[in-house]
Parts: structure tokens; sequence; C-alpha cells
């Protein structure tokens, strides 16, 4: 046949009219097997990308639980650190405890710790935290102690401004995050951000722990003392 062809021409313009006749159902025939490939392809690159998003997803999931636990314990870390600095102006032996239980309200600002007498914790020994002046203790059982929160209305502690050594006494409110500055000449150099601390008067507290910041401070025409107001 190929020999005719090279021969004989007019066979040319035959084999040309057969080509455009079988073009178009040669293009008929492949299309579904193209259109089964091109789906193939598509349903294989969405299967990736499905199976790539859970896969990141989960990686997500778990770096942003890492990164919880790592914020944790930086946390606890800072804690800790507070702690034992805390233990280092304390002359006296330190007992470390933990709060078991909490009873706040407007009349009473206590807690309840987990160490009692079996651990040396006694009545009136003082309770400092990592910030500073936390209460002390008002009764202990064997394993657990109760501790009156210097916020407590009932609570009163002798202290001294940091930056020029005025004594006076902060007494609780029963707020969380206030206290009042008491017997404070209307004269006397107190301003907001002052930071007081224990004076140790009265051998209750050991002196120079920090107790609160001056938050407020008024003098009322015609008084005697001014009206101060701190935060633990």
């Amino acid at each position: 046949m190929m020999t005719l062809d090279h021969r004989f021409h007019q066979l040319q313009t035959v084999r040309q009219g057969l080509s455009l006749l079988i073009a178009p159902l040669q293009y008929l025939v492949d299309l579904p097997l193209r259109m089964l490939e091109e789906t193939g392809e598509t349903l294989t690159t969405r299967e990736h990308l499905l199976k790539e998003n859970r896969r990141l997803h989960t990686e997500n999931l778990l770096l942003h639980a890492r990164l919880q636990k790592l914020e944790a314990l930086e946390r606890e870390n800072t804690r800790l650190r507070g702690l034992i600095q805390a233990a280092g102006h304390v002359p006296d032996a330190v007992t470390i405890a933990e709060i078991m239980a909490v009873d706040l309200d407007t009349w009473r600002q206590q807690v309840v710790i987990d160490r009692g007498s079996r651990d040396g914790v006694f009545v009136g020994q003082p309770v400092l935290d990592a910030n500073g002046v936390m209460g002390q203790v008002v009764s202990v059982s064997p394993l657990t102690a109760t501790v009156l929160l210097i916020t407590d209305p009932s609570h009163a502690l002798p202290v001294q401004v940091n930056r020029n050594g005025l004594r006076t006494l902060v007494v609780g409110t029963g707020q969380p995050d206030r206290l009042e500055v008491r017997f404070v000449p209307t004269s006397a150099d107190v301003r907001v951000g002052d930071v007081l601390s224990t004076s140790g008067l009265g051998g209750r507290f050991p002196p120079d722990y920090p107790v609160a910041e001056i938050t407020r401070v008024e003098h009322p025409p015609g008084e005697a003392f001014a009206r101060i107001e701190a935060r633990p």
C-alpha cells in the first residue's frame, strides 16, 4: 500500500478525504478516555489536598497544645522563682503551702492551706506569696490551716512608705483589690504609686516586705487625715 500510494498520486486526494472523516471520529472515540484521565487527575489532586489539610490541622492542634503547656510551665517557673526570692527575705524557716479552699466575701477574706500543726504551722504565723504579704494564720488543725488575708476588714498591718520611710497602717476593706491606708496626716508626703512595705513593728511580719501600692490620695478640706487607698 505504501508503494501504491507513492506511485499513484490519485490516491492522495482519497487519503486526505479519509483523514478529514476519521479525525473527528477519532476525537470522539478518545474523548471519554481523556475526560476520565483529567477527572482522575482532579480527584487525585483534591484527595491529596484534603489529606494535606488534615495533616496540617493535626499538626496545628499539637503545636497549640505544646505552646499552652510551655506557657503554663513558664508561669509556674516564674511563680517558683518568686517564692525562692521571697524566702530569701525571711530570716526564719519557711514552709511552702498551697491553697485548698477560698472563702471571699465582703465580711470575710480567708483561704485554707494544705499545711497544719504537723508541719510546724502556728496561729499568728505570717503568710507570704511571691508578690508580698498575703495574711496570717488564724486557726490550725493537724493537716490544714486557715489564713486571714490582709484584705479582710478585721486585718490591720503596720507598714511604711518605701520612698521616705513614713510609717502608717493599712486595713482591709473586704475587697480583694483595695486596702485603706489609715492615720496619714494631710500634710504628709504620700503620692500615688508609692510602694508600701512591712515596717516590722509588732514583730509579727518581717520588715521590708512588699504589701501594696498606693492608688488614690485625697485631702478633704477640714480633715486631719488624708483618704488613701492602695492595691495589694
